[in-house]
């Protein structure tokens, strides 16, 4: 484009660029005008209740607050308003972990017992530092530990006692073999950030980010401070909110314990476009894909990382982000280097669909259809569940269920199944993940929560029939095994090793093009057949059956399919309840 001079010099030339300006700025209000009426309606649906902000090519072109920070005082969301992040606060972590790595004063391959002498050396002996910023040092998640929230979160630990909750169990797997999500690691991370420094935590926080950025509404949340603009944390039970249950911020330390607001997020994204507080160098570490996580993404270092798509269209683009959820909160944050565009998302109601509304945001940035939210089926249904009973519940869920004014979703039905179930309406809560069966019955996770009900009420005949029916879906679901182990249930045939003869291995090698640009590799390096989809690592990919393979690394199954002609020719991937198929094509 010329310069603004040259467009002085030529009346015709200023006459376009005027247009063109004025055509930007309609279509900038238009985007404004989209995503005010997007987050309206999730609000009027009861689907959010928080602060947004949306910037684009590193401007921001939209941010608000949404339903009440306070209920009980009528006190509105707004911009500034301070939200728990949870696990947003990872890639903080991260961040002062690669600034004292950048220092000299920490070697992310080395063994953590390096640093932490203190800590068990059969397992810490095997971890790095990276193992731990990337979810593969095989330490159990504390948080998935039985009835942890009901015995310990209210508890308050300092960080060293609180390893102890961990340190001593065993490895779920060999360091590096794997990802699984696991906030102990996260835990431990601070705990190095504190051996190394010499500063707790949360003064490191505000001297090597916080300070540095401005980053003046950012902080570690400490229950007792009096802090101004501090949103409450609610949860839905029905048609109405409860104040979330308590939990004291010492449990989720540098794992989940950061508030912040929408305000201040913007400033950290725009700080990581620059090597402000991290050099180039390790900034580049900070961001690379290390391992398969969620689905089609990667984790980095404190973020996923990956292809995702842009509203309704098959168009996709590369994000980099975190969410994070915490007793009465959870948060979004996504941000597309290649445009600088960013979308961040504090929900302080918890359980609000923050991946779908970021998808359509993007969709309004790009110019592409998106989807508006709709009535949630399940919400509804709880809700007459308990005014009128569960037989009233399963009536209206028939009449609304296929109803384009509604939104039915396997998640959201197993959450009010699970929040039944836990308020000990047993039966009702089966009912409702027979309903869940019916409506997703290529999903191995409802018939894990179906089983899960049916073993509660003492069904255990239907419960192992609905547990084998998981592990069928997905054999790799291990704490279905487990379940079937406990219910006395004959498990020989499921754990019994399958073998694919090697010649019809070889027929399955080649390449499957699932969707335009996304194509499935297959290989074969002795006896094992390695699947690798564009742009992600290579994994192993095991037997269920002579044709039918799954991963273990996340929930998913690769099918292949002959023809007519007794060729295979193409490939179907099961995965989240959804089934791809794509035709084999040449090398």
């Amino acid at each position: 484009m010329k310069s603004m001079s040259n467009y002085f010099l030529h009346k015709t030339g200023f006459l376009v660029l005027f247009l063109l300006l004025m055509s930007s700025v309609c279509f900038a209000q238009s985007k404004v005008e989209q995503i005010d009426k997007l987050i309206t309606a999730y609000t009027e649906y009861g689907k959010f209740n928080g602060s947004v902000l949306v910037s684009d090519h590193g401007k921001v072109i939209y941010k608000k607050g949404f339903g009440m920070a306070n209920m009980e005082w009528d006190i509105p969301n707004q911009t500034n308003t301070k939200h728990r992040l949870g696990s947003i606060t990872k890639q903080f972590t991260a961040m002062l972990i690669l600034q004292l790595a950048a220092d000299g004063k920490l070697d992310l391959q080395a063994p953590i017992t390096k640093y932490l002498p203190d800590y068990p050396k059969e397992t810490g002996d095997k971890i790095t530092t990276h193992h731990l910023l990337t979810h593969t040092s095989g330490i159990p998640n504390y948080t998935a530990f039985p009835k942890f929230f009901q015995e310990e979160s209210r508890n308050s630990y300092t960080p060293d006692e609180f390893v102890k909750k961990f340190a001593d169990k065993a490895l779920e797997f060999t360091p590096g073999e794997k990802f699984n999500y696991s906030n102990s690691g996260y835990f431990l991370l601070g705990v190095l950030v504190e051996k190394l420094s010499g500063k707790t935590y949360e003064q490191m926080l505000h001297d090597k980010i916080f300070t540095p950025l401005s980053m003046n509404e950012s902080g570690y949340d400490n229950h007792g401070e009096i802090l101004k603009n501090r949103a409450t944390g609610y949860e839905k039970r029905g048609g109405k909110f409860i104040n979330s249950n308590y939990l004291d911020m010492s449990i989720p330390y540098a794992a989940g314990s950061m508030y912040s607001t929408v305000e201040d997020l913007y400033k950290w994204d725009q700080a990581l476009y620059t090597n402000t507080i991290l050099s180039k160098e390790y900034m580049d570490l900070y961001f690379k894909p290390y391992i398969s996580a969620f689905g089609n993404s990667h984790y980095a270092y404190g973020w996923g990382v990956g292809y995702n798509k842009i509203g309704k269209s098959s168009d996709s683009i590369y994000t980099i982000g975190h969410g994070g959820g915490i007793n009465g909160f959870n948060t979004n944050i996504s941000r597309a280097p290649s445009d600088k565009s960013l979308v961040v998302l504090l929900n302080n109601t918890g359980r609000a669909p923050l991946n779908q509304m970021t998808r359509a945001i993007r969709g309004i940035i790009y110019g592409k259809d998106y989807k508006m939210p709709k009535k949630s089926v399940a919400n509804e249904v709880l809700a007459v569940i308990e005014n009128k009973g569960v037989d009233a519940g399963i009536a209206h869920y028939n009449t609304i269920k296929d109803s384009k004014d509604y939104d039915l979703r396997e998640n959201e039905m197993n959450g009010i199944g699970y929040q039944l179930m836990g308020s000990g309406k047993v039966d009702e809560a089966v009912k409702v993940f027979k309903l869940n069966v019916e409506a997703f019955p290529k999903s191995s996770n409802v018939y894990d929560s179906y089983g899960e009900a049916l073993m509660n009420s003492g069904k255990n005949d239907l419960a192992i029939e609905n547990y084998k029916k998981s592990v069928e879906i997905n054999p790799n679901n291990l704490a279905g095994i487990e379940a079937l182990k406990k219910l006395g249930a004959d498990v020989s045939d499921i754990e019994k090793e399958v073998v694919v003869p090697d010649d019809i291995l070889e027929t399955y090698v080649g390449k499957f093009e699932l969707m335009p640009s996304f194509i499935i590799t297959i290989t074969k390096e002795g006896s094992q057949l390695k699947a690798q989809a564009t742009g992600q690592a290579k994994f192993d990919i095991f037997p269920k059956s002579e044709n039918v393979f799954y991963l273990k690394v996340v929930n998913a199954q690769l099918t292949f399919n002959k023809n007519e002609a007794d060729k295979v020719d193409s490939a179907t991937l099961l995965q989240n309840g959804q089934e791809v198929t794509g035709k084999r094509i040449e090398e």
